[in-house]
């Protein structure tokens, strides 16, 4: 059975695997924790030395004896306490997603996941069984679904006011590994080991997900070509892939991680029998509207006409910009609300939360875009 959450007032007891000194995304997942208040950070298995890890604890403030030197006793240890966490957050390197999610699943501990879901189908696959024979919740942070304008989007493509679609063009582009480095962040990201791929799996897994997110409509089939452009690099750096989606509608997929000028540009076009909808991550708080033989529209966060039931995921009034941090949080939010209806019979499927379905289809892309790139680009299906 999953650990109920009893006191509906105080936060989620989290727990953390990974993201110890020096760790980027740890500590984003931190933060994004405790913005609402909704979490807090008790107990953590912070990195696989032993030393680091007791060390990060001590800088966080963990109790001594909740800083764990590994993942396993940090599982027993806790399912065995009153007080024990009630939600961990997995934010290691993507070979090391399985383990963890499948040990505390176990223990009805519900997993919050950093993307992609794993490093290998196998992994995933391993994964996906252990959600199933589990009662506790398994979320995929895919923090880009919680923007509001996405939010926005989503429901306006709902709406019907683009129509039918037609052409949808995706892009995620960064210039971070246009040159060999070998510094941590990079290390295990240009590692195929322990990444399993490269800008496809990194930043293409969060293009895919978010056109399906917002379209509503699923990829069938694609083909895709994958490159390394730096000497001796292992792993893809850039990837084109053209896309057949359900409805008739086409699009193409940019990932790339050498695309010298860009930073985190990440973007999302979509083109209707009616409208058309244009939203570029480094600028989240705009959203551009357009109905066919119409001047565009801009639509802002928190602005007018913003649909009140997304105004839940802004903190602060249009013009004050919000983004990463809060998408992130926003997510973290929700999952504590699933976390509490949980206990009291309630649904993750009356969320928006990504899920191990979500996790399982993105790495079904990746598979797939490795399986076309081999074979010359040739379309290959993405399996339902």
């Amino acid at each position: 059975m999953a650990r109920t959450v009893s006191d509906t007032q105080a936060p989620v007891r989290l727990g953390m695997v990974g993201g110890g000194e020096g760790a980027f995304i740890g500590a984003v997942h931190r933060m994004a924790a405790r913005l609402d208040g909704q979490f807090q950070l008790v107990a953590g298995a912070l990195s696989s030395d032993p030393a680091r890890a007791r060390a990060s604890g001590q800088a966080l403030g963990l109790a001594e004896d909740r800083i764990y030197d590994d993942f396993t006793a940090m599982a027993e240890a806790e399912a065995a306490r009153p007080d024990g966490i009630e939600a961990v957050s997995i934010v290691t390197p993507n070979h090391m997603h399985a383990a963890p999610a499948q040990a505390f699943l176990a223990r009805g501990i519900h997993v919050i996941c950093d993307k992609p879901m794993a490093a290998t189908p196998g992994q995933a696959q391993a994964m996906a069984q252990a959600a199933a024979g589990s009662d506790a919740l398994f979320i995929l942070t895919h923090n880009y679904t919680a923007y509001p304008m996405i939010r926005a989007a989503r429901s306006m493509i709902a709406e019907g006011k683009l129509g039918q679609l037609r052409v949808v063009q995706v892009e995620y582009a960064q210039d971070w590994l246009t040159e060999a480095a070998d510094f941590k962040q990079a290390a295990w990201r240009t590692d195929p080991a322990r990444a399993g791929a490269g800008a496809i799996g990194d930043i293409g897994t969060h293009a895919f997900n978010l056109l399906e997110f917002v379209t509503g409509l699923q990829i069938e089939s694609l083909a895709a070509e994958l490159h390394s452009f730096v000497p001796g690099r292992a792993v893809d750096d850039n990837a084109h892939v053209m896309l057949r989606l359900q409805q008739g509608a086409r699009g193409q997929l940019w990932a790339s991680q050498v695309a010298v000028g860009r930073e985190n540009g990440l973007r999302l076009r979509l083109h209707g029998d009616k409208g058309g909808l244009e939203w570029d991550q480094e600028e989240p708080d705009r959203l551009w509207f357009t109905r066919f033989g119409e001047p565009r529209r801009l639509l802002t966060r928190n602005g007018a006409g913003m649909p009140e039931p997304l105004q839940p995921l802004t903190r602060i009034p249009a013009g004050h910009p919000e983004g990463y941090l809060e998408g992130f949080a926003n997510l973290y939010t929700e999952a504590a609300r699933a976390i509490r209806a949980h206990g009291t019979g309630g649904s993750q499927a009356q969320t928006l939360l990504p899920t191990i379905e979500d996790g399982r289809r993105g790495m079904a892309f990746i598979a797939a875009c490795q399986t076309s790139s081999a074979q010359d680009a040739a379309w290959v299906s993405l399996d339902p």
